[in-house]
Order: C-alpha cells, then structure tokens, then sequence
C-alpha cells in the first residue's frame, strides 16, 4: 500500500458559491434592535486612505494613552433624501411581505434617471397607512443619493431601503412622516466614536485561474503535466465520473458583497478641504459634502458606494470621542 498523504485543502470554500454580485449596491438582509427612533443605515462614497496619529483610549491597551499610527479610510457622505415610506405586514406564512407605499411629492427630478415614477393620482397617502395601521409589523424608508453633488462623473442616483430602529411602530411611524421628503446629513444617523458595520462590494478581479483563486500549489519537474504546472493534481477519479464543487476551479474573483463588523468613527467633518489631499484623492477627487473617518481599511476601490450600518453585534459599546492628533494630508498622486 502507498503511503497517503493528508493535508489541508487549498483554500477556503467560504462563501461559496464566488459569483459576481448582482448590483454594485450592496443590499441588507439584517438589522440591529435598537430602541432609538432613527435611521439604521447611511450609503457614502469611498475617497480613499490615509493616515493618522490618535490617543489610545482603550485602557486595555498596552499602549493606553499613547499615541498610535494607525491606518484611516475617509468616505464622502453627501445628504440624502427620503423619497418614500414602505411599511410591512405579516402573510399566511408568517413572512414580511409588502403593504403599501407612501411616495412623497417634492421627488427630485434626477430620480427619474433610475425608476419609473408612479404617477401622482396613484400615489397612496398617509390616510392609507392610518387604516393599516394595525397590520404594520416593521417601518421602513427609501432614500436615494446625491452624486451630483460630488466629483463622481455620474448623475443617476442609488436607491436603498432602510430600516428605522425603535420598539414601539407608532413612533416609528410618526418618524418617517416627519422625514418624508427632506434632506437628511450623516450627523442625523451617527455621531463620532460610534462603531459601525460597513457593507459593500469588494474589488473586482476577473476570471482567475487556481492558483491565484485558491492557493494551488504550483507543480515543478516531473508533477508537471505538458509543462504546466498552474492546474490541480486530479479534478476527481474515473469512477464515479463526477466533478465535486470542492475542487479548486477557475473563475470569477473578486465582486462580491462582504460585510465588515465594529468599524469606528474617528471623525465627522463638513468641511472637505481640511482632509483632502493636495491634488484631491487618486481616482476620486476632491470632498465636497461631509465627511466620515473610519479606523482601518473597507472594501471596494475608490467611488464605490458604501452602506454604514449601526452595528448589529458591538464588541463594546465605545461613544467616547477620539483625540486626534494628526491627519496626514499629503499628496497621493503617483509620481
């Protein structure tokens, strides 16, 4: 009998299957319960990276009270704008499902880019929902961008569906009455040294072979069939003549929605020249609306659309307000 050797498989099979995201705007499937009435998510725009120097105020640290280097990711947050109220109820099978929509007046006209508008005569009104009342079991608002107000070269805006936290429907309800048709800032959704979920799509890397997909050890000398050695060993045996989905195969990498937990705030500016860099971000730009430091790295390259989250699992409940001692601003144009 030959000698079998055992090792672990080449890369993860962790969410599988890797297919290319429907949307490049990320979609959410779970929100944090909460008893503050507000919304529980706000979209923004990747500018790109620096960093900055910031006291540690973990007193757990090793390094508590200190100054730290640490890696900064900035995000522009252009307001955005609550176009429609969509309400929930409970089916036959105990499922969420649809009750009605609740579209404002004053829409902007931009909107028209991306949906088709229901016309006004068939719009519900606020008197539908005071009859429904009783069968709401969850609040919710569309809200649609604004980069028109930044240096993406787009107009049409993205369309997201929040949830607005609280326990009791009423005042939830009366909260989305209040904000139907305005104008809201990051500064109505989060405040600084909050931490906050950041959901995305990740960079796009194309069809990609085993090697650089799973980690497939690259074959040398006589293990190299035809003098190729970037492929696996064996797909699967002779008999049964079948292929498992476990084994490393080439195609798609990169471009799929990920979620990152318990980023922090640093900062939230509304003046984006005390953070853009000489020469305006590389392939962004420069910051015109608010802005939202945030501690590390997030996915996705530049100008790709983020969703901040409230975060659904806080390792801690850290409020406490950053000290920042500097932000480097220097120029990341390559030479």
């Amino acid at each position: 009998m030959g000698l079998s050797i055992n090792r672990p498989r080449r890369g993860s099979l962790a969410f599988s299957p890797r297919k290319r995201a429907k949307r490049p705007v990320p979609r959410i499937r779970s929100w944090p319960d909460e008893e503050t009435v507000r919304l529980q998510a706000f979209p923004v725009y990747k500018a790109g990276m620096s960093h900055a120097f910031i006291k540690e105020d973990n007193q757990k640290s090793p390094k508590a009270g200190q100054e730290v280097f640490t890696p900064i990711t900035i995000l522009e947050a252009p307001p955005i704008n609550v176009c429609a109220i969509r309400v929930y109820g409970r089916n036959e099978r105990n499922y969420l499902t649809t009750l009605t929509e609740v579209w404002a007046d004053n829409l902007d006209k931009e909107l028209e880019r991306k949906i088709n508008l229901p016309k006004k005569e068939e719009r519900k009104t606020i008197d539908d929902l005071e009859a429904i009342k009783d069968k709401i079991e969850d609040v919710r608002v569309l809200v649609h961008t604004n980069p028109k107000l930044t240096c993406l070269p787009k107009k049409k805006p993205e369309i997201l569906e929040i949830r607005i936290g609280g326990k009791d429907i009423e005042e939830r309800l009366n909260y989305a009455k209040e904000i139907l048709g305005k104008q809201l800032n990051i500064t109505d959704v989060f405040q600084e040294g909050e931490l906050a979920d950041t959901i995305g799509i990740t960079k796009g890397k194309g069809f990609q072979g085993q090697v650089k997909r799973w980690g497939v050890k690259i074959q040398f000398g006589k293990h190299a069939r035809k003098g190729v050695g970037r492929h696996v060993g064996s797909i699967g045996p002779w008999q049964p003549k079948m292929i498992m989905w476990t084994v490393p195969m080439p195609g798609q990498m990169g471009y799929h929605q990920r979620t990152e937990y318990n980023k922090r705030i640093l900062k939230i500016g509304n003046n984006g020249e005390e953070i853009t860099p000489k020469g305006g971000f590389l392939h962004y730009g420069v910051i015109k609306n608010n802005y939202v430091v945030l501690k590390g790295s997030v996915q996705g390259p530049a100008k790709r659309l983020i969703v901040l989250r409230r975060a659904i699992r806080p390792e801690e409940p850290l409020i406490k307000v950053p000290e920042i001692t500097y932000i480097s601003t220097t120029s990341k144009q390559g030479k």
